[in-house]
């Protein structure tokens, strides 16, 4: 779960993260980076769509500057998982309830901008 977050700052199960994470149900991968840096690209996903998650919650950034361009919502959609696309300050929330809720959910977050 989640603890805390603020910009360029994350803290999941009780360890504090200062860059961009994906949270899988088992682990977190916090070596993430985007092929185009603002711009979420499928290929930047594919260890997601791996995962096979219901649902992928992505976090935009403090202030949401990381665009979500509508193909890479089409092709995590075609590959089964229901994309929900918030400011990292909602995002996390989103993620923690569905996660509690018994969802297979991951969460792809970008810390800061």
């Amino acid at each position: 779960m989640v603890e805390h977050y603020e910009f360029g700052r994350i803290v999941i199960g009780g360890k504090s993260y200062s860059s961009d994470v994906i949270i899988y149900p088992d682990h977190v991968d916090s070596d993430w980076w985007r092929e185009e840096g603002h711009r979420l690209s499928p290929v930047d996903l594919w260890d997601v769509v791996q995962a096979k998650p219901e649902i992928l919650v992505v976090g935009t950034g403090y202030s949401g500057l990381m665009e979500v361009p509508k193909e890479t919502i089409r092709y995590l959609e075609e590959n089964g998982i229901k994309v929900l696309v918030y400011r990292t300050g909602e995002a996390w929330k989103v993620y923690n309830r569905l996660r509690q809720e018994g969802k297979k959910v991951v969460a792809a977050l970008h810390l800061t901008c």
